[in-house]
């Protein structure tokens, strides 16, 4: 799968074992906790863990804030405790939608030393998205959520 240059990727360590990473990855009320950046809270409307099934969640705000992310979704492809694929192209059954922001993501996992190699790499439709994505703060707002999954999977 060649990088178009619309690309954005994270590779980090994480010091605790795939099974736990993925664990916090598939059941929906561990994913809520960690989904998004705190304060904001993630309510996960539709979770059916398997190719072609729904992946929605739902973000908010503070209150004295305010702000709302609306993210249905689809999982394309899931390989336990190794790779997870998802997009916001499409929503369960396959069926199209048209996004705020179109993105196919995959993450991957491998065993490095006593914990985890956690991939993640996020295509978009072109470079303005792209761009907007990471003027949007992707690569601080989307670290903050690996650091949180990697707190909650310690706990497990």
């Amino acid at each position: 799968m060649a990088d178009t240059g619309n690309d954005l990727t994270i590779s980090r360590y994480l010091a605790v074992s795939r099974a736990r990473i993925w664990r916090a990855w598939a059941d929906p009320k561990i994913l809520a906790e960690w989904w998004c950046p705190k304060p904001w809270t993630t309510e996960v409307r539709a979770f059916d863990f398997r190719p072609g099934g729904d992946f929605y969640t739902f973000m908010r705000g503070p209150p004295d804030e305010g702000g709302e992310s609306d993210n249905p979704g689809c999982f394309l492809d899931i390989v336990p405790e190794e790779r997870l694929v998802f997009t916001s192209l499409l929503v369960g059954g396959w069926r199209p939608v048209t996004p705020w922001i179109g993105i196919t993501a995959i993450f991957t996992l491998a065993d490095e030393a006593d914990g985890t190699r956690y991939d993640v790499r996020v295509m978009h439709r072109d470079a303005e998205e792209s761009a907007r994505h990471v003027e949007m703060g992707f690569h601080d707002g989307w670290n903050v959520c690996i650091d949180q999954l990697a707190a909650v999977a310690r706990r497990l």
